[in-house]
């Protein structure tokens, strides 16, 4: 029960953060360079993530075993999550020392401080041009951003862009990403891999996320966020039909647990494909994407929502996938995922 409730503080407070760093890079973020810093967001995720399973892979390597007693005769895997609190606590010191965004300042009608901002960041030339393209961007009455500017006046519904973005989140959780990340050790332990080849296999995973967000930083603003969410719609749709099929042809050992025998290869590199694919697409461009589609009186709101959606889908991803590789198996529950990537291909193509 304890760790049932410091996992929900802890799931508070990522969720925070992961709708306030969109939202802050695109409004501090000059337009040219937008896409590419946004996309550091995910970057940074999948280097947390790298850094962990990198981590994990060790401790459980010193210790013999994940639930072998390890330092202060404390198990390895506790120690797993009590390092969590070094980047914590600097990303913690670390903003201490970033300026407030001048968008909100403006909102709040702190015009010099708004001002003094623009010009640490931007120099003085430019100062007085932005802060008027952003004064002239927020609500004629220049109201504080609330919930209810998410509702259009005139039809008294729920702003298409807002559906727009719900999509957008839902659908990037949808893709069972994230159930690679959380289960991954107990997915290929489940096909006859040992624990420490698991936990390698993760580090190889988010090494190919971390090349993949790299080159979407070099190139999105070159080349566009629509493509590169149709590639990776098609990518992780072959991909994922490949593993099906590994998974499929896998057979059992005496004690019925899955075996892959040859289609082991075949299986692991489809499985990074379709982690690269993710990480070079809807991972960092569906930030990139809620960041800057939303104006700026309702950006805070409208990343809020579709945040608060992401990581509804997200939890419902996480839940469920034990109870269906219970019921359907590996094949079954993938080729759920594999139905979701064809949706977004057919989303994707749409003008």
């Amino acid at each position: 029960m304890e760790f049932f409730f410091y996992r929900i503080i802890g799931g508070f407070a990522v969720g925070a953060a992961s709708v306030l760093a969109p939202a802050y890079i695109s409004e501090i973020a000059p337009a040219k360079y937008r896409g590419m810093l946004s996309s550091i967001q995910q970057v940074a995720i999948i280097s947390g993530l790298f850094s962990a399973f990198v981590s994990n892979y060790y401790l459980a390597g010193i210790a013999g075993s994940s639930t072998t007693l390890l330092w202060l005769d404390f198990e390895a895997w506790r120690w797993m999550f009590w390092i969590e609190l070094a980047p914590a606590f600097l990303f913690l010191f670390a903003l201490f020392f970033i300026p407030e965004s001048p968008r909100y300042l403006v909102m709040k009608q702190r015009h010099d401080d708004a001002k003094k901002v623009l010009s640490k960041l931007f120099g003085e030339a430019s100062t007085e041009k932005m802060f008027a393209d952003i004064n002239n961007s927020v609500s004629a009455d220049h109201h504080e951003p609330k919930l209810s500017d998410l509702i259009d006046d005139k039809t008294k519904k729920l702003r298409t862009i807002v559906w727009v973005g719900i999509g957008l989140a839902t659908f990037q959780q949808l893709v069972g990403i994230n159930v690679v990340f959380y289960y991954g050790a107990v997915l290929w332990q489940a096909v006859g891999f040992s624990e420490a080849d698991a936990l390698m296999i993760n580090i190889i995973s988010g090494a190919v996320s971390i090349a993949a967000c790299v080159i979407t930083l070099l190139t999105i603003d070159k080349i566009g966020r629509k493509p590169f969410l149709l590639l990776g719609s098609i990518g992780m749709a072959f991909s994922l039909a490949l593993l099906v099929y590994c998974f499929a042809q896998a057979g059992t050992d005496v004690q019925g647990n899955l075996m892959l025998g040859d289609m082991g290869t075949t299986a692991l590199v489809s499985a990074n494909a379709y982690v690269f694919f993710f990480n070079l697409s809807w991972g960092p461009v569906m930030w990139v994407m809620l960041g800057e589609m939303f104006p700026n009186q309702i950006r805070g709101s409208g990343l809020a929502v579709s945040g608060s959606v992401q990581w509804t889908a997200n939890f419902a991803i996480t839940m469920t996938f034990p109870i269906l590789l219970g019921s359907i198996g590996l094949a079954g529950a993938y080729g759920i995922c594999f139905y979701i990537y064809w949706l977004c291909c057919k989303i994707c193509t749409r003008n």
